[in-house]
């Protein structure tokens, strides 16, 4: 496959990834004895920036290492089986490499089952925060809720911290103009194709990330071939066509990319398609990191494959604008 890729494009940064642990019965020392926050962590937000911040900073003034523990699959998912399971924000994966850029020293991944979720909030933190993690420090956030049923609140995670001795700080709520920071409302921002919004409550930009399959191969006739992207392990925004920065092959590129059925040919089932600006290569079965950096305009039935291949030229030109490299 050809694709068209960036003219002007520039090398990325190596990235690092912290070590993820599923089995919390061999956590390694190094982990062990430091400073924990618990939560989803879903998005990495700004908000988790502040929390993770003070975590850096407890896990220092203790001499130990700064962990993230949370869960896969979310409770809910769990505790509801017959409510359609949300993809998540920010796949585990790209979670540990955002928390690397943070300082955190690790990710230990609870795998969500019914035995966990009946631990009382007494039992989790002993059981789990104790005996398995040597807990000498902990940062949450004043809406933290653990243990059965949520039956643990923080006054409920006060109290066993002073039982056990261990310092715990509650890291205040983030907000911005209008409300708290939450991963609920960059999910619904994402939902209305408003990344621009989201981007500016998150850490790093949106990110989809997929493998290349082979479509149809009508861009290729358009003159303006196309990337498809497939096993996508995240929530997928509106339909749109979007401006967005592509990771590939340690280099970085501007494209634009359309999320949606293509109704100028009749096709109604949703696609995931990038376009990279002068771009030649073959990229089928490679992974892509998009970036998805602003909505540039919503899915529509042009007249004539003429009509289609302006617009597509219009996209590309706002894509490129709207995606400095960094």
């Amino acid at each position: 496959m050809t694709v068209f890729g960036l003219l002007f494009h520039r090398p990325l940064p190596n990235l690092k990834m912290i070590p993820i642990h599923y089995d919390y019965n061999q956590i390694p020392t190094t982990l062990q004895a430091g400073a924990v926050a618990v939560g989803n962590f879903d998005g990495i937000h700004r908000g988790h920036a502040q929390l993770i911040g003070q975590l850096i900073q407890l896990a220092k003034s203790i001499d130990g290492p700064a962990v993230v523990m949370t869960f896969d699959p979310p409770p809910m998912s769990v505790l509801h089986p017959q409510r359609p399971a949300l993809p998540p924000i920010t796949p585990l994966a790209r979670r540990a490499e955002l928390l690397a850029e943070f300082g955190v020293d690790g990710l230990i991944v609870l795998p969500t089952n019914l035995e966990l979720l009946n631990l009382s909030a007494d039992q989790f933190f002993h059981q789990i925060l104790i005996d398995k993690l040597r807990l000498r420090g902990m940062v949450e956030g004043p809406n933290f809720r653990f243990g059965k049923n949520r039956g643990g609140d923080i006054q409920v995670l006060q109290q066993l911290c002073r039982h056990y001795t261990v310092p715990l700080q509650i890291a205040q709520a983030a907000n911005d103009s209008s409300k708290m920071i939450s991963s609920t409302r960059i999910r619904a921002m994402l939902s209305e194709g408003d990344v621009t919004s989201a981007n500016n409550l998150l850490t790093r930009p949106f990110r989809l990330s997929g493998i290349v399959s082979r479509g149809a191969g009508r861009g290729n006739r358009l003159l303006f071939p196309t990337a498809n992207l497939t096993q996508i392990q995240s929530l997928v925004p509106a339909h749109g066509v979007y401006a967005t920065r592509v990771h590939y092959g340690g280099q970085q590129y501007q494209a634009a990319m359309n999320i949606g059925p293509n109704p100028t040919f009749g096709e109604q089932s949703s696609k995931i398609e990038v376009h990279l600006i002068r771009f030649d290569g073959d990229l089928y079965d490679q992974p892509l990191h998009c970036d998805l950096m602003a909505r540039i305009r919503e899915v529509r039935k042009f007249n004539s494959k003429d009509e289609l291949r302006q617009q597509i030229q219009l996209d590309l030109e706002h894509a490129a604008q709207a995606t400095p490299l960094s």
